[in-house]
């Protein structure tokens, strides 16, 4: 079955936004042929500029019917200046599935279609979407989230992890593991993982714990306290947790469970280490501590994603 992609744009919108998502589907294409179409469709259409300049040429939003429709951010500014146009599309039923990329889920909150929903959107926007929308359960501590029909990602770069899981959704596991590697995706992130890994693996916002990061990804089989990590980073533990926060957006123990997390699933999807040994040097402890994390992230065990791996 073919399916019809409809990628939004609007003046100002960031270009990773929309081109990492096309790039996606083009290359599941490649390797399921005949499974996409995709359109690019502004209000208006014409040539839209987005913040770097580089322009777009998108047909004119019109009552075309779309499998998937997937809205692009931008500069809030030039979201919150509203489009009524796109609001109307996503208010109506044109559609099977829909989905905002970073701010874009302005646009899905707007139109009222995220109201009661669960949704993430970027970090640095996270502060203002729950201002305006408080009637959305907003996580912004996710890469992307499902939320029946509705679709939202974080920032920028997880418009390449929301349109896989999409095609994921569509073609399954196996068609969107070629993809990602065609595409050289490096690890494809899943909807759990924090949004703040990126701010973890620079030591936060400054660099300051960036040598700390590099500590504590070498030790994660031993007790991680704030105490202990305070005592590292030469700071009494009240003031480490704070500047911790401050830099990286999340509290130390989310952190630290976050790279136990990201080591153990690296482990299990790509070694043959038994389940025990592999909670016990990540942290866990045992196999049962590690499963709840894993259930709790990511949605399967480590037995599930371990057979998925390897199919």
């Amino acid at each position: 079955m073919r399916r019809e992609i409809a990628i939004v744009v609007f003046p100002g919108f960031q270009l990773l936004d929309a081109a990492g998502p096309i790039a996606v589907f083009e290359m599941a294409e490649r390797f399921r042929p005949d499974s996409y179409a995709i359109q690019v469709v502004a209000p208006g259409g014409g040539v839209v500029r987005s913040s770097s300049g580089v322009s777009l040429n998108a047909e004119p939003l019109d009552d075309a019917r779309f499998d998937t429709v997937i809205v692009a951010g931008g500069n809030l500014a030039q979201v919150e200046a509203g489009q009524p146009a796109i609001a109307a599309l996503l208010a109506g039923d044109g559609w099977r599935r829909a989905a905002g990329v970073c701010s874009g889920a302005f646009f899905l909150a707007d139109s009222g279609l995220l109201d009661g929903r669960l949704a993430t959107t970027h970090w640095a926007a996270a502060d203002r979407f729950r201002q305006r929308y408080p009637q959305v359960r907003l996580d912004a501590d996710r890469m992307f989230i499902r939320d029946g029909k509705v679709w939202t990602s974080a920032g920028i770069s997880a418009g390449i992890d929301l349109a896989l899981a999409l095609v994921e959704d569509d073609l399954g596991p196996g068609i969107a593991r070629r993809t990602a590697q065609q595409l050289v995706v490096h690890q494809r992130r899943h909807a759990g993982q924090s949004q703040y890994s990126v701010l973890v693996e620079q030591g936060g916002k400054t660099g300051r714990f960036g040598d700390l990061i590099g500590w504590m990804r070498g030790r994660l089989g031993e007790p991680m306290t704030v105490e202990r990590l305070a005592e590292r980073a030469a700071m009494s533990p009240r003031n480490f947790a704070r500047a911790f926060s401050a830099e990286i957006g999340a509290t130390p123990a989310k952190v630290v469970e976050g790279l136990r997390l990201e080591a153990a699933r690296l482990a299990v999807e790509t070694s043959h280490l038994h389940l025990d040994h592999i909670a016990v040097s990540t942290g866990f402890g045992d196999t049962h501590r590690m499963r709840r994390a894993f259930v709790r992230a990511f949605g399967s065990s480590p037995q599930s994603l371990r057979r998925s791996a390897g199919a």
